[in-house]
């Protein structure tokens, strides 16, 4: 049975109830071929909830979902034949060979024998573990585990990949790595659906949708969603006294908003020149030193932060 033509994933009015409690709240999204889709929110968004439906393990309350042209709901054995699936916990067997595994991951996902031999040699090419494939899997590093269970997920050539948080609990270095891998599968024509909670991740996303209460309240580009917000100028601040800079520069007339980020603030002024000579002469008339004062561009965290604060707000209203 042969897909049909379409979108990678076509989520229509999904909405998935526990009782009272809605977890997914009439989700729509299209997903197109080869797009590397990134989807965001906070614990209790309903991400995993909405992943679980597409990966056929969850029937929908009601509304409607395929993945590879299937019905989640009436085709949940075809939706799986068509999937990989990487998680961050990574599903390896520490006690088994880098070759073992992939044998192992060959045969639950149906990989056949004449097939096999070209996969295997693929999957340890492109993840770099030629010579390491006879290694203990519990003695790879975080990294090496990481890149032998993204193997593992697409030895059987699935249309469509879902990660959740694939790269938690690896350095950077890995995780740039990985991110590399991932644009060689998006190009190759793979559909990568991917969770993350690292914002700068995010930005390496053809599109992100971000969930709050279940709800998808922002869809688009990393450029389309900070162009959308009118975040106007953002200005990076660090003094001697963060929290008590925050308290002063809050409310003030041209300064529309002030939130921690990292060791400083990040605010967002009307206009930057005006915006800067406020925020120092307010600062100063306080006996705060000032120690960084400079415009910057938003970023995805400051895009997160403001539309899930903007979403609070309508939910308290």
């Amino acid at each position: 049975m042969q897909p049909s033509k379409g979108p990678a994933v076509r989520i229509q009015s999904l909405t998935k109830s526990f009782g009272d409690f809605v977890a997914v709240d009439n989700v729509s999204i299209d997903v197109a071929p080869g797009e590397i889709f990134g989807f965001l929110g906070p614990n209790g968004a309903g991400k995993s909830t909405t992943i679980r439906i597409l990966c056929g393990l969850l029937a929908p309350t009601s509304g409607t979902a395929t993945v590879a042209g299937f019905d989640v709901a009436k085709q949940s054995e075809d939706v799986r034949k068509h999937i990989g699936y990487m998680s961050q916990k990574f599903s390896l067997y520490d006690d088994l060979t880098v070759d073992e595994n992939i044998e192992f991951f060959g045969g639950i996902y149906g990989v056949s024998p004449e097939k096999f031999k070209a996969r295997h040699d693929h999957v340890l090419e492109m993840a770099g573990l030629t010579e390491k494939r006879k290694s203990m899997t519990g003695l790879l590093s975080g990294g090496w585990k990481q890149r032998l269970a993204l193997g593992c997920a697409i030895l059987h050539e699935p249309p469509v990949l879902f990660l959740d948080e694939p790269t938690s609990g690896v350095d950077p270095m890995a995780r740039r790595d990985f991110w590399d891998l991932i644009y060689q599968l998006s190009a190759a024509g793979h559909t990568i659906f991917v969770t993350t909670h690292y914002m700068d991740e995010a930005e390496y996303c053809h599109r992100i949708a971000l969930m709050g209460g279940g709800k998808v309240i922002a869809l688009g580009s990393p450029f389309q969603l900070k162009s959308q917000l009118g975040f106007g100028h953002l200005l990076n601040l660090e003094t001697s006294d963060l929290f008590t800079s925050m308290k002063l520069l809050r409310g003030h007339p041209g300064i529309e908003d002030v939130a921690v980020f990292g060791a400083g603030l990040h605010i967002k002024v009307d206009d930057q020149t005006t915006g800067s000579a406020n925020v120092r002469s307010i600062l100063e008339a306080a006996g705060i030193g000032i120690t960084v004062l400079e415009p910057i561009p938003p970023s995805m965290e400051d895009v997160f932060v403001t539309l899930l604060e903007f979403q609070d707000k309508k939910l308290t209203q």
